[in-house]
């Protein structure tokens, strides 16, 4: 499965490796595609591909380490 995602990083978030972290614990491939970060905020918008529910995980971290994720509305679903 490929996801095109939008994320949203508050102030808390912005500073944090959270991308890299996401690659590093699930079995994923990310592709950042656009990004716009300031000092209190940034949006990103980012692919991540792998296994459908290895992807699903992933996504839901991100939720959890409070990073506002947002569908495009292009996804592409390979199986």
């Amino acid at each position: 499965m490929k996801l095109r995602l939008y994320l949203t990083f508050n102030e808390d978030t912005v500073r944090e490796p959270i991308i890299w972290k996401l690659g590093k614990q699930f079995d994923v491939v990310t592709n950042i595609r656009t990004a716009e970060v300031k000092d209190h905020m940034g949006l990103v918008g980012l692919e991540i591909e792998g296994a459908d529910d290895v992807v699903e995980r992933a996504v839901a971290w991100l939720g959890e380490q409070g990073v506002q994720v947002s569908p495009i509305e292009q996804n592409v679903l390979e199986g």
